[in-house]
């Protein structure tokens, strides 16, 4: 067995869930096993919700390790890029870090 914590949050709120999970298991398996998806029903790991192990992208098919951190990402609220270039529009200068 692997000892797997899975993570979500929501602003200001995290949930963070231990889970025992057989050797050869999936981010999949974690998840489902954590409990979140029905605590969350606004969780959407068919579309809307991204994955992640660490804080590095995954698939739902990619097989988690003893240890491993899993997270459920909540989709952006605005688009990185599209921020940018109306500051831009603005004439507003950036400071470099943010």
């Amino acid at each position: 067995m692997s000892a797997i914590e899975v993570v979500y949050s929501l602003p200001g709120q995290q949930f963070v869930v231990q889970v025992e999970v057989p050797e050869g298991a999936l981010v999949r398996d974690a998840i489902e096993r954590s409990g979140l998806l029905t605590a969350h029903p606004e969780i959407d790991l068919a579309g809307v919700n991204k994955v992640g192990v660490w804080n590095k992208l995954a698939k739902l098919d990619a097989a988690v390790r003893d240890g491993d951190r899993v997270e459920i990402y909540r989709p952006l609220i605005a688009d990185p890029k599209e921020v940018r270039r109306q500051r831009a529009e603005e004439g507003k200068v950036m400071k470099k870090g943010g």
